[in-house]
């Protein structure tokens, strides 16, 4: 076998030895592309999830508003007509 035919026969093995861990990079990576679409997604659905929350929190704190300003002025009406019937 000549020089040449040796380099080749051994450049040859090296590239095939980088494509095997070319092959194993890319399964590797390939796997942690589908660990972070699952993370992806459920951080999507807790960011859903808060605002639902946020959103139900603030209608209800304008319900809880609205029913604490309608029992005042419905104190202070009480209290004038007591005052008036005194």
């Amino acid at each position: 076998m000549s020089a040449f035919e040796k380099t080749a026969t051994s450049t040859a093995f090296s590239f095939s030895k980088m494509d095997e861990k070319f092959n194993k990079f890319e399964k590797i990576l390939n796997q942690h592309e589908k660990a972070f679409i699952v993370t992806l997604k459920e951080i999507q659905a807790f960011r859903e999830e808060a605002r639902e929350y946020r959103q139900t929190m603030s209608s209800l704190m304008h319900t809880d508003i609205s029913q604490e300003r309608e029992v005042e002025d419905l104190k202070i009406r009480v209290e004038r007509l007591e005052a008036h019937t005194k």
